[in-house]
């Protein structure tokens, strides 16, 4: 895979991958249910980046290669990032590690620690 061809599939990844994040936060919205907008972007990270670069790998005739399979791992990991560089979905991250933080805070004060080291 070259370097443009993976630039190529990241651009076009991330922005599927974002327009399908926020059709199925809004889908989960209109039916009340509570939703990970992080977990909605992975799976749909999973979907579209390992699906699309699957797609194009069969549609160029590229090789299923060590190295392609790798890049395909890459593409995934790299369209989730990049769909998360959402206002929300930082802030939302940023939220979520703020209360795993006093989580253990609290739990560490329960058993008899103070929480400070």
């Amino acid at each position: 895979m070259t370097v443009s061809l993976f630039a190529t599939i990241l651009t076009i990844g991330a922005g599927v991958n974002a327009l399908l994040t926020e059709a199925v936060k809004k889908a989960y919205k209109n039916a009340g249910r509570e939703y990970s907008a992080n977990t909605v972007a992975l799976i749909a990270a999973v979907v579209v980046g390992g699906l699309g670069t699957a797609a194009v790998y069969m549609l160029m005739g590229l090789p299923w290669s060590v190295n392609n399979i790798i890049c395909l791992a890459i593409i995934i990991v790299a369209v989730w990032i990049a769909s998360m560089i959402g206002y929300d979905k930082v802030l939302q991250l940023v939220k979520q590690v703020e209360s795993m933080k006093q989580e253990t805070q609290k739990g560490g004060a329960e058993n008899g620690d103070n929480g400070t080291d």
